[in-house]
Parts: C-alpha cells; sequence; structure tokens
C-alpha cells in the first residue's frame, strides 16, 4: 500500500502497518522520519540492523521477532541498506509479527524492484517513496524551523537554501547553527553569510575538533594550513563556545544516565557527522575544563572588540593552541 510522504510528515500516526519500506534518494526525509518513530514510541525497544547483517546470520533475526519479553512487548526494528535481496526474509518473518513492527530502509529502487513492487500492492505493509526536496518544501521547513525569528527575509531564506544544495540533511544541520548561534532570534544579514561560509567553516570546525579532542601534531598543522579570516574571530569563538557548552551539556545530563543518552538529550542535537569526534571529546574534558576555556574566550572576546591594534589571528591561535594542551591535561 502506498503512502505519500507528505501525510507521513504532517502525521507520524498514519504508519498503521507492522512493516513499511522507505526507498528514495532522500536521506534527510527518511532520517526525520526515523526521529519522529523514535519520539513516538519512546517506551518501546528499538533495535537496528543492516540488511547485511541479516543476510549473513539470517538466524539471528528469526531469533530476535520470536523472542517476545515479558518485559518488553513491543519492539521496533530499523533495517538499513536493504534491497530486493531482503524480500524473502520479510515475507516469511511478516506472519509472525505480534507487537512488533519493521521499518526498513532503501536507496532508490525502480520499479523493476520486487522489493517495491511487494510493498507497493500489499495491503498488510506500506511504502514511503522519499523523493528530493524542492525549494518549495525547503522553504516551508525554513519557515518552521525559524518562525519568530526577527529579519527572517526572502533573501535569507534563498541564502539557506543555497548554502544547502537542496539536501535536506545540510538544511537542518544549517538550521541548527542558526539557531544555536543567533540564541535572541534576531537575525543579521552579514553574520548570517558568515555563519553559512560552509567551505571555511568546515575548515575550522576540523581546527577546532583536533584541538578538543588534544591531537597537538595535527592541531599544529592545522593552525598552519586553515585560512584564519579576522573578520570571522568573533563566530570562530562562536563555534569553539557552542561545542564547550554542549559538552558541558551532556555533562550535567550524564550524571544521571548513561553517556549515549545524554548526548541524544542535548538540544538543538549532535549532527550525525560531528558525533565520533564529540564522543571522543567528552571523554577527555571535565566541566573545570570547560569552565577555564569559557573564561578565556569571554576575555579574548572583550579585547577583540575593545582594542583593535592587537594581533586577533595570533591571540585567537594561542586559544587554540591551549584548548589542545588542556584537553590533555
Amino acid at each position: 500500500m502506498i503512502y505519500k510522504s507528505y501525510l507521513i510528515e504532517q502525521n507520524i500516526n498514519l504508519l498503521d502497518k507492522k512493516i513499511f519500506l522507505f526507498y528514495g534518494e532522500n536521506l534527510g526525509l527518511k532520517n526525520e522520519f526515523k526521529q519522529k518513530i523514535k519520539v513516538k514510541s519512546k517506551e518501546t525497544e528499538i533495535i537496528n540492523f543492516s540488511q547485511e547483517e541479516i543476510v549473513k546470520n539470517e538466524n539471528i533475526f528469526f531469533n530476535e521477532i520470536l523472542n517476545i519479553s515479558l518485559f518488553t512487548k513491543e519492539k521496533i526494528y530499523f533495517i538499513d541498506q536493504a534491497n530486493d535481496k531482503i524480500l524473502d526474509l520479510i515475507q516469511s518473518v511478516e506472519s509472525k509479527l505480534e507487537t512488533q513492527k519493521i521499518f526498513i530502509f532503501s536507496e532508490t529502487l525502480d520499479k523493476r524492484s520486487k522489493l517495491r513492487n511487494y510493498f507497493e500492492k500489499s495491503k498488510t505493509s506500506g511504502v514511503v517513496a522519499c523523493y528530493p526536496d524542492n525549494e518549495i518544501g525547503l522553504k516551508k521547513i525554513i519557515l518552521n524551523r525559524l518562525r519568530g525569528f526577527e529579519n527572517l527575509s526572502l533573501q535569507n531564506i534563498d541564502i539557506i537554501i543555497e548554502k544547502s544544495n537542496l539536501d535536506r540533511s545540510k538544511l537542518n544541520n544549517e538550521i541548527d547553527k542558526i539557531i544555536s548561534y543567533f540564541s535572541n532570534k534576531k537575525l543579521d544579514n552579514e553574520k548570517l553569510e558568515l555563519l553559512l561560509d560552509i567551505s571555511q567553516n568546515e575548515n575550522f570546525d576540523t581546527l577546532r575538533d583536533e584541538a578538543f579532542n588534544g591531537h597537538k601534531i595535527k592541531t599544529n598543522q592545522l593552525l598552519s594550513d586553515t585560512v584564519i579570516i579576522t573578520e570571522k574571530n568573533i563566530l570562530y569563538l562562536n563555534i569553539i563556545n557552542q561545542r564547550l557548552n554542549k559538552l558541558a551539556q551532556v555533562l550535567e545530563i550524564s550524571k544521571n544516565t548513561d553517556l549515549d543518552n545524554a548526548i541524544n538529550m542535548i538540544k538543538p542535537p549532535i549532527f550525525w557527522k560531528d558525533k565520533p569526534h564529540f564522543i571522543k571529546q567528552i571523554k577527555k574534558w571535565n566541566l573545570n575544563k570547560i569552565k577555564n576555556i569559557l573564561k578565556k574566550t569571554y576575555n579574548l572576546e572583550i579585547e577583540i572588540k575593545s582594542n583593535a591594534s592587537i594581533n586577533k589571528n595570533v591571540l585567537l591561535k594561542k586559544l587554540i593552541i591551549d584548548i589542545c594542551m588542556l584537553a590533555n591535561a
């Protein structure tokens, strides 16, 4: 049975079958569906598989389906990177599902795909095509997520869409940065363009991560290779402060729960590309170290704003070296 993606976006409760297939090249949309399913099913155990894992050992998957715990009767299974190879297995377990649900995620499947055809014709399972976004759809996302922000003009919206390259994952990452940076909900055109300068910001993000990881050799090399733009020094400090504040937030939350859960609880969430670095960093940093660097970034920001004659880039690089040294302390 075919379900329209825009209707599922509006109401995740429409996923009323025990098995659903999501296919298409819109990775951002598929990730959003995963997140909405998780939020809707907070009390349900969620288990992740890849098709390769299942094909290598089908018995593990069969045993998992048949093993219904007295304590956790409802289970959700996410199966990633699926194609026609998994169809026979899905057909064989479909009748055995009781309270469990299976959500399958695939790349593009053409009309000849047996997996796609089976789900489209089935009356007991559903399929959702996740096609690429267009500008109209992305504008709606921006307007919804940045509702209440001052100075949100058509020009600003066009800049955000241009920087996202019509990729929903990139768009959501850019919006997360905007929400975090403009905490007063008042956009500034010039600062917005600097914030969304993707190539330069990604280079600085790499430098920041190596410093927070305490990698001295890589940090020194990147200090030489990365172009530090004087006009963006305050933005760089904000990028450093954002990481410090997120680390502090997770450390506070992790006092009452495990680390993985604490990372998943912070808002705005850690972008998936940043998670590996973030996990390494959280193991090297504590609240005292974070307070130490936050004090330095505060003093440096005041000095940059009040003293036009100082060499701002030298001071910023010294701060990055201090971060790298303290990470290993």
